[in-house]
């Protein structure tokens, strides 16, 4: 297969990954996105290993690792930076002491709800994501992956 065609595919199943995630919200069942989610990665690893036209050079592998390693070097930061602001939330809020109800609320009362933590948890995904793309535009044209010098 192209590599075009992989890239294709890859964001296909993450659209149909979407869906099963909406779909496991509605049912209330978080097997299904979890079980679906490896079976995407698998069908991804394995379709990637039949790409046809795949360069694998001593410069590709340079601007890899370099990616990896400065999306590490910010992200790490960030992470921390959050995961502080979110132990400050957790803590602000009653440990299991709950104050008298009032008769007549006029707000919801004020109680951290888990979904929000996976939710925090999947834009911080996305901000290293988004990280490592830059700094693999960044490097590539630093090293010159996109040049074809090569006879």
């Amino acid at each position: 297969m192209k590599q075009n065609t992989f890239f294709l595919m890859a964001g296909l199943i993450g659209l149909i990954e979407v869906g099963i995630f909406w779909l496991s919200v509605l049912l209330k069942e978080s097997m299904l996105i979890t079980i679906a989610f490896v079976v995407g990665i698998l069908v991804i690893y394995i379709a990637r290993r039949t790409i046809s036209d795949k360069r694998d050079d001593e410069r590709s592998a340079l601007i890899t690792q370099k990616a990896g390693a400065r999306t590490l070097e910010v992200f790490w930061i960030l992470f921390f930076a959050v995961s502080l602001g979110s132990l400050v939330m957790g803590f602000a809020t009653p440990l299991g002491i709950q104050p008298p109800p009032k008769p007549f609320p006029r707000a919801p009362p004020d109680e951290p709800h888990i979904g929000y933590f996976g939710l925090l948890q999947m834009i911080l995904l996305c901000c290293m994501a988004f990280l490592y793309i830059g700094f693999r535009i960044y490097y590539a044209r630093k090293y010159g992956e996109w040049d074809d010098d090569e006879e």
